[in-house]
């Protein structure tokens, strides 16, 4: 009997609650929420757990159809979590700025009252006083060539970026070299290919392939050349330009030192003069001046001609040089952009680029790339980058010219002028094709039903969105 009378207040209890529930009339389009309860289901979604679905029984529709509604089984995105914080997130002081930089952002942070290095905190307030949407960890992105260690040579330098100083960079390794007029970067070779940009000057360069067929050609400023790995190469900066010429290098694979490259001098020095004269069918006495070292860098008189010696076997099919300078670039919105890939540059089969600027107050989209890490090299201007490594982990970095940057591939990203004058930047890929994937053409092509449910935007904001890639904006 007891237990007959317990659970017949039970049920008197569980009917008292049906009944006191309102009727659902209709949801609301915009939120797929009850209609009349959106807002303040929305309001309050913080702070109140979801209910679940099973837990209300749907009230028969007053409609003229007579059939029965439910609730939505796609409730708005802040019912199940919060939406997203709209509170400013901007540097919190200017980069290069000449006040004080503390790691503050509102009502976080607090000065630092041991020993600082003012400089370096000046230059990356996104590290300082990261943006609170960072989260988790990133493996540090930036490398200055200024940290380098510099190789002096009579004549130019060489400084290096290799995982031994940015680990994250795993799939290409970058070089800065500077010849002086008439210098030269003596015979060498790679076991990789080598990709390289002029910054300045003219150098020329000289090759032979694996059929005897040679290369000479001057590259200007803003031209490329590339050799695959093994063939041989030098390079020499012509008188051009007084100063001579600088230059970037690049190669697919992190691990690269340039202090491991194959230089013919420091092979012939550790070869018996014997086995020398031999080879070549001369007199011993011809390798009296050999040097007994490598030279690597040493200074010579300017070139005088690109004419190659001529040779049987005739010129390279695929010239190792292209002048990318000449070249004009695709004007968009917040800056401009000029790709290269192997499609244009035939033989250069392992790196693709972009040559991307930015005008004060633009952005390079929203963008990943597919299958290949970016490395980036920034020529002018000042960018903060912000590098989303999946499962909630963000990091912001702050890059100004000279810096390296990198992004593993599919890592979302942009890069956003942060400064008053016009950003430049080189984007590497280690490929023969250049790819990217934009959010913004992603979202306006996929089905507006999907995109509101994911991120509850309207119908205009969705009509907004470009389905052709910006690029910058």
């Amino acid at each position: 009997m007891v237990a007959c009378f317990k659970r017949l207040i039970f049920f008197a209890c569980l009917a008292t609650v049906v009944s006191g529930a309102p009727a659902v009339s209709g949801t609301d389009a915009s939120t797929g929420l009850p209609a009349g309860n959106a807002t303040s289901v929305s309001s309050t979604a913080s702070v109140a757990p979801a209910k679940s679905s099973h837990s209300v029984s749907a009230q028969p529709s007053s409609s003229n159809s007579g059939s029965a509604s439910t609730t939505s089984s796609a409730p708005s995105e802040t019912a199940t979590v919060p939406p997203a914080s709209s509170d400013p997130n901007n540097q919190v002081y200017p980069q290069d700025s000449d006040g004080s930089a503390q790691p503050i952002r509102g009502t976080l942070g607090a000065d630092i009252l041991g020993p600082q290095n003012l400089p370096l905190q000046q230059q990356n307030p996104d590290l300082l006083a990261p943006p609170t949407t960072d989260h988790g960890s990133v493996q540090n992105a930036k490398w200055p060539f200024a940290l380098s260690s510099n190789r002096i040579q009579t004549g130019g330098w060489a400084r290096q970026q290799n995982i031994d100083v940015m680990p994250i960079a795993t799939n290409m390794a970058g070089v800065n070299m500077r010849l002086e007029a008439g210098a030269i970067r003596e015979l060498h070779w790679h076991k990789t290919s080598e990709w390289a940009y002029v910054i300045k000057g003219t150098t020329q360069v000289t090759s032979v392939d694996q059929n005897g067929r040679n290369f000479v050609a001057n590259v200007n400023p803003g031209d490329l050349w590339f050799f695959p790995p093994g063939i041989p190469h030098s390079l020499q900066a012509t008188s051009d330009d007084p100063e001579g010429s600088e230059f970037l290098l690049i190669f697919p694979d992190g691990s690269f030192s340039e202090d491991s490259t194959f230089l013919v001098t420091d092979w012939l020095a550790h070869v018996p003069m014997e086995v020398l004269a031999k080879s070549f069918q001369l007199n011993v006495t011809a390798f009296d001046h050999i040097p007994s070292q490598e030279l690597y860098i040493f200074p010579g008189a300017p070139p005088t001609t690109d004419t190659p010696v001529s040779d049987p076997q005739g010129q390279v099919p695929n010239p190792f040089a292209f002048p990318w300078s000449q070249v004009n670039a695709t004007t968009l919105k917040g800056g401009s952009v000029k790709t290269i890939d192997s499609t244009i540059f035939n033989i250069s089969t392992s790196i693709a680029a972009a040559d991307v600027t930015v005008e004060p107050g633009a952005i390079r989209e929203l963008h990943w790339h597919p299958t290949q890490d970016e490395w980036t090299y920034y020529l002018e201007g000042e960018a903060r980058v912000t590098v989303f490594a999946s499962s909630s982990n963000a990091r912001t970095f702050d890059y100004q010219a000279g810096d390296v940057g990198y992004v593993p591939a599919t890592f979302g990203h942009y890069v956003e002028n942060t400064g008053n004058t016009t950003l430049h930047f080189l984007e590497i890929f280690n490929t023969d094709r250049f790819q990217d994937i934009s959010l913004s053409q992603w979202l306006a092509l996929t089905p507006p039903a999907l995109v509101k449910a994911h991120l509850g935007f309207s119908d205009e904001t969705i009509a907004q969105l470009s389905k052709t890639k910006q690029y910058v904006v």
